[in-house]
């Protein structure tokens, strides 16, 4: 039985960001030994009972227009005071595909992270401009590194 919960929330409406999902996914996966349970969904799947089970998030989204996606900002509208005062510390780590440079959505989701009182554990992994394979093993490397952390209890 799994003794902690990664939950991977992700907006990915393309082939592209389906395969950096992906990629996340199977990096937290493997290095979990069945110690962490790896649970990846939709925002708007997402309900706050997921978050106040979750050790750790992941959160994934696309630029949009220079923020993030309508679907993660709903994400956030529906947990937010649910999760506020029970999920202080929470670690968590982001990853985005930008078309154009991401700060706008970075800054967007730091904001909201930070009024939840949530712990960044890495620096956001940002896939900026053109499509490039090297993004999949970045997922990977952002994925694992994660669920290590975790495994191993340095947060």
């Amino acid at each position: 039985m799994a003794e902690k919960r990664l939950l991977i929330v992700a907006h990915a409406p393309s082939d592209n960001t389906r395969s950096l999902l992906r990629a996340v996914v199977r990096g937290a996966n493997s290095v979990s030994d069945d110690k962490i349970e790896v649970v990846a969904q939709g925002p708007f799947e997402t309900m706050p009972d997921d978050v106040l089970g979750a050790d750790a998030v992941i959160l994934g989204t696309t630029e949009n227009l220079g923020y993030m996606s309508g679907a993660l900002k709903d994400f956030f509208d529906r947990i937010y005071y649910p999760c506020l005062e029970e999920k202080q510390g929470l670690p968590y780590c982001l990853f985005i595909r930008a078309g154009q440079d991401g700060t706008g959505t970075r800054r967007a989701v730091e904001t909201i992270t930070t009024g939840l009182r949530w712990r960044a554990i890495q620096a956001p992994l940002i896939c900026r401009g053109e499509w490039r394979a090297e993004f999949i093993g970045q997922g990977e490397e952002l994925g694992a590194a994660m669920a290590a952390g975790l495994d191993l209890g340095v947060f």
